[in-house]
C-alpha cells in the first residue's frame, strides 16, 4: 500500500445547466452556498487569505477552514480544508474546483485529496455526492432540493 497524497482521494464531475461565471458565484458566494450547501463560504478568495465554512445559523461558527491556495476566477479554485482544530501529520487536505464551460454546460470537476484514510475518503465521496446534486439541482431550477441530502441515511 502507497502512503501517496494522491493514494486516498476522491474525485467528482458534475454538468450543470449554467455558465462557468454562475457556477464559480454560487460556490463563492457566502449567501448563496448557504441555500444549498447548508454552510456559507466565506473569503476574499484571493489567493493566502483564509476561508471558512460557516453554519447558516448565524453563529458564525466555522467547520471547516482553510487556505485559498489558488483562485482564477471562474475556472480554477484550489483551497485547503481541514476542521478548526485539527492538525494532521501529512498537512491539511486540499480541495480544487476546476470549472470549464462548453455550449450551454459547465463541468465542474472536485477533486478532494490528502485524505487520511478510506474512511475519510468515503466520508468526502458521500458528502461531495449530497452537495453536487443540490448545487445542480439549485442552479438548473433556483431551488435547493426540498430535503438536506447529506442527512440521508
Amino acid at each position: 500500500m502507497t502512503t501517496d497524497a494522491h493514494a486516498h482521494a476522491h474525485r467528482a464531475v458534475v454538468y450543470l445547466r449554467a455558465t462557468p461565471e454562475r457556477v464559480w458565484h454560487a460556490l463563492t458566494n457566502a449567501d448563496e452556498s448557504g441555500l444549498y450547501w447548508g454552510h456559507r463560504n466565506v473569503s476574499t478568495w484571493l489567493p493566502g487569505a483564509p476561508w471558512e465554512h460557516q453554519r447558516t445559523d448565524d453563529s458564525g461558527t466555522a467547520d471547516v477552514v482553510g487556505t485559498v491556495e489558488a483562485a482564477d476566477r471562474p475556472h480554477r479554485l484550489v483551497t485547503t480544508w481541514a476542521g478548526p482544530q485539527e492538525r494532521r501529520p501529512g498537512g491539511p487536505s486540499r480541495v480544487t474546483f476546476d470549472v470549464s464551460g462548453w455550449q450551454d454546460l459547465t463541468r465542474l470537476t472536485v477533486t478532494h485529496e490528502n485524505l487520511a484514510d478510506e474512511a475519510e475518503r468515503a466520508e468526502a465521496e458521500q458528502g461531495w455526492s449530497a452537495v453536487l446534486s443540490n448545487l445542480k439541482t439549485y442552479l438548473e431550477t433556483g431551488h435547493p432540493l426540498p430535503q438536506q441530502p447529506w442527512l440521508m441515511p
